[in-house]
């Protein structure tokens, strides 16, 4: 029991029905008999505080991940802490208590990105589960602190479970899913949030899963989250999904019966409408009003271990003022993050990075080039300053290179009037940097995005007219530099054969512009590595619609990526020497460590990632699996011992019924900086090292 589980159930006890039922609902009202003071629970912070003015804007989520450091994971969730606890108490100060001005955050979002036109992926930290599930505890880390007894703020990991689009179809849809991919690919990053992240919010998905509604799913939040897992926090509703059980689903015939199914099943909170009808539901027997009273508790118990209610105060975190917003330090840690955050996807005959002592002019092309919406996604808030991909480019090479733009067309809408101008701008200069993409316009939430589709992409490739500006550049004649800004993969085949550089750049955030601009002409190394595989076409993937993760992501596919999961180049060169195991056995309980030298032969200082993948050696089981990874920096000729630790989870699988098995036989072990396929190998000139581990006896692992 948790330091003010008891507090907490004594202040519950005094209220009366009503008042338990208006605690349930998102914007709770004060109670001023007992001295609650009123709360929104609505708050969002997926990428920094988001929605409540001025705030550092890092990365997308999707651009944190291919930093794979989950070390910025956590310093990124410290600085959200931090300002958003400032503008809290800014907010209080002002008695202030709406949405989006409290301490519970609903991030991050570990759902897996199993499908690159789902809108959304963008919030999530890739296509694994192990680096999902590595990114989402160190940010919950970061956000929470260290104490489960006081939390500087309060994470949320969303959506739970299985759901990853299609967003058009959300209300309705029912996701799919055999019990060995729930517990091989769906559910692990959730598991890892809660007992290793003690993630104080879990919140429900929108869909239903294998038939229940996932608001008021029994399987996931009885019998998964809190009987399996030990759950000892909260569980909020998406915003009005509760309302779908009876409007879409169907599960349901009135509001009441909705209300009933969610508080029975284990929803403590509702964001939306649906939980007033909870006192109709208690004194009619539908629901136990000590089932109420167990979710009134759960969030009276947050509130305290925010210290901000029952005189629970945290002095230290009183005094975070409001210098702390948007600081210098953090706009540093944001530019730190945007280029970690970058992946080099091709450097043909080592074009970048540009020597601007050696061009006279640069030509900015494109419909992202000078877009502020472009660098930030969805779920952002406002930064003191935006530098697009233009101002930094202009910024970097100040009067000493002439620079010339053309926006030349929109992302989507067929408006012809400016691709003249970028013909001119080709013409005129040396060297051309396209910057196309799409922005949360045209991919994100439903009903937030809709210029293509309501939230979700209907293919991989660039929209509008971006197809025939691309053209334009490359029939110029001249060197293109194609920077990408998306919050997904795209099929990039056609760019890749016509131009030198290829840059996947994200939503790198409010720093992001700069960020290129110093990449493109040398200032950093590129470090940034794929969280999702870049397929071919599109027509390689199954159906939207199928859950299924046969011939899905890099552990399932069967064809052969245009860019695949794990890679990214850099400007320098890394040699990787002296691998060896410690053992080559494994069982229950065991554990292998891998060492190796990592040593930069180049001429430039940059940071690399030993990456370890798993393969079990039967038939019928996934590809190779990352399950350990390490980032070194190294200055040139710069050597370390890198030691990586695999316990027996790197090891098993699930089964058909959802056990997880160390199983008796062969596995083999690659060590390397990239994924262990034919095309990473392809595209760096690098192999993996190999070995060989046996496991004697097949062993349940829990």
């Amino acid at each position: 029991m948790g330091k003010f589980r008891e507090k907490a159930a004594e202040l519950v006890a005094q209220m009366t029905l009503e008042e338990k039922v208006s605690q349930t609902l998102y914007n709770a009202p004060a109670i001023e008999r007992l001295g609650i003071p009123s709360y929104n629970w609505w708050n969002e912070a997926l990428h920094g505080v988001a929605r409540a003015g001025t705030a550092t804007v890092f990365p997308q989520a999707i651009g944190l991940a291919a930093s794979f450091d989950e070390e910025l994971a956590e310093r990124v969730g410290e600085t959200v802490a931090k300002e958003g606890r400032a503008k809290y108490n800014a907010f209080q100060k002002a008695g202030d208590h709406e949405i989006n001005k409290g301490l519970t955050f609903w991030a991050p979002n570990v759902n897996i990105f199993r499908d690159p036109r789902w809108g959304r992926g963008q919030e999530t930290y890739g296509e694994d589960p192990w680096l999902t599930s590595r990114m989402g505890v160190r940010y919950i880390k970061g956000v929470q602190g260290d104490d489960p007894d006081r939390l500087k703020a309060a994470a949320c990991a969303k959506h739970f479970a299985v759901h990853s689009g299609p967003e058009k179809q959300r209300h309705e849809f029912n996701a799919v899913a055999t019990k060995q991919d729930m517990y091989e690919t769906y559910l692990p990053a959730f598991q890892a949030c809660v007992q290793e992240g003690k993630v104080e919010a879990v919140m429900g998905a929108y869909n239903r899963t294998n038939g229940e509604p996932c608001c008021g799913n029994k399987t996931l939040l009885q019998d998964i989250l809190r009987k399996e897992w030990g759950f000892q926090g909260h569980v909020v509703s998406d915003c009005w999904a509760i309302a779908d059980f009876h409007e879409h689903h169907k599960v349901t015939k009135t509001p009441l019966e909705s209300a009933a199914l969610a508080m029975n099943n284990g929803c403590d909170i509702n964001c939306g409408c649906t939980f007033p009808y909870l006192r109709d539901a208690v004194r009619g027997g539908y629901v136990d009003e000590a089932r109420l009273d167990e979710a009134v508790t759960n969030l009276m118990e947050c509130r305290m271990k925010l210290g901000i209610l029952g005189g629970e105060r945290q002095a230290d975190q009183d005094a975070v003022g409001y210098d702390q917003v948007d600081t210098p330090e953090n706009r540093r840690l944001n530019l730190e993050a945007a280029r970690k955050s970058l992946v080099l996807l091709k450097n043909e005959n080592h074009f970048l990075p540009l020597d601007k002592n050696k061009i006279r002019s640069v030509g900015v092309i494109g419909p992202n080039a000078d877009s502020r919406k472009a660098l930030v996604g969805n779920y952002e808030g406002t930064s003191s300053r935006y530098i697009t991909v233009l101002e930094g480019i202009e910024d970097y090479v100040g009067d000493d290179v002439r620079v010339y733009y053309a926006k030349g067309c929109e992302l989507c809408r067929d408006q012809r009037e400016g691709l003249s101008e970028s013909e001119a701008v080709c013409r005129a200069a040396d060297v051309i940097v396209a910057v196309m993409g799409l922005d949360a316009g045209i991919e994100g939430e439903e009903d937030m995005g809709g210029d293509i589709a309501v939230g979700d992409k209907n293919d991989l490739y660039f929209p509008g007219l971006q197809p025939e500006l691309l053209r334009i550049a490359y029939e110029s004649g001249k060197p293109v530099i194609l920077v990408s800004m998306t919050g997904s993969a795209m099929a990039l085949t056609w760019e890749d054969g016509h131009f030198p550089a290829v840059i996947e750049a994200w939503y790198p955030g409010a720093q992001g512009g700069r960020a290129v601009a110093e990449l493109i002409f040398g200032a950093y190394s590129p470090e940034g590595k794929l969280p999702v595989t870049f397929y071919r076409t599109l027509e390689e993937l199954p159906e939207f619609t199928d859950y299924s993760m046969k011939g899905r992501t890099y552990r399932y596919m069967e064809n052969e990526a245009l860019y695949p999961f794990g890679y990214g180049l850099s400007y320098t060169s890394f040699e990787l020497t002296d691998v060896c195991l410690n053992t080559d056995t494994i069982a229950a309980g065991g554990s292998v460590a891998v060492t190796a030298s990592l040593k930069n032969t180049g001429d430039m200082a940059g940071s690399e990632t030993v990456q370890v993948y798993v393969k079990a050696l039967r038939p019928g089981t996934p590809n190779a699996q990352l399950k350990g990874l390490k980032k070194v920096f190294l200055r040139p000729g710069e050597k370390k011992r890198v030691k990586i630790t695999l316990d027996d989870r790197a090891f098993s699988l699930c089964d058909e019924e959802g056990k997880r098995m160390l199983e008796a036989g062969g596995y083999a072990v690659f060590v390397g900086t990239q994924q262990p396929d034919a095309r990473s190998s392809a595209l760096t000139g690098r192999e993996c090292v190999r070995f060989g581990v046996t496991c004697e006896k097949a062993t349940e692992l829990r």
